[in-house]
């Protein structure tokens, strides 16, 4: 399915569930965007501070990865959970997670209306990759697998054996490319 333009979304969702409090007049007072396609393990989030969004100062990110081939539902669900997000953080002024509040916003949006269910976590089908290096340690030979290089890490199991638990240079991790060996 093509991607959808969220902004109609947004203001569609913030008049039915947040009584129009996520804009002044017909801005909006967070940002909401499609990610560039990194972004491949969560559906999407919640963030502000300085230099985000330049005018907002606010930003809602939805995974174009993981939504794209889902159904729209997939997609009002979750923007409408970061929505809930820069609710508590924009309209409450709380510095707030998935906490009371939440859970008293999802449940509400949940029993007002049925085309979509709002969750805590989404159960959308993310890609697995297997690891792009394998972190090797030359005192007991364990094999490790890492997404990336990591610059100074050791066996933690050498160094708790052989070295009260210290880092120790002897436990040094070497990596190898996952491709030479699985």
């Amino acid at each position: 399915m093509p991607l959808v333009p969220l902004l109609p979304i947004f203001h569609l969702l913030n008049r039915k569930h947040f009584d129009g409090q996520l804009t002044v007049g017909s801005r909006s007072l967070v940002a909401v965007r499609w990610s560039d396609g990194r972004l491949r393990k969560t559906a999407g989030f919640y963030r502000r501070g300085p230099g985000i969004a330049e005018r907002q100062g606010s930003e809602i990110v939805l995974s174009k990865p993981l939504l794209e081939h889902l159904p729209e539902v997939a997609t009002e669900s979750t923007l409408c959970h970061e929505m809930i997000h820069a609710w508590i953080d924009l309209v409450l002024g709380l510095k707030e997670s998935h906490g009371p509040n939440f859970h008293a916003r999802m449940n509400f949006i949940n029993s007002s209306q049925d085309r979509f269910v709002v969750s805590v976590r989404h159960k959308f089908p993310v890609p697995v990759n297997g690891p792009r290096w394998w972190a090797v340690c030359p005192s007991c030979g364990g094999r490790f697998p890492y997404q990336r290089l990591v610059r100074g890490a050791a066996c933690r199991q050498c160094c708790n054996n052989h070295h009260g638990g210290n880092w120790h240079a002897s436990c040094l991790l070497e990596y190898e490319p996952a491709a030479l060996k699985i």
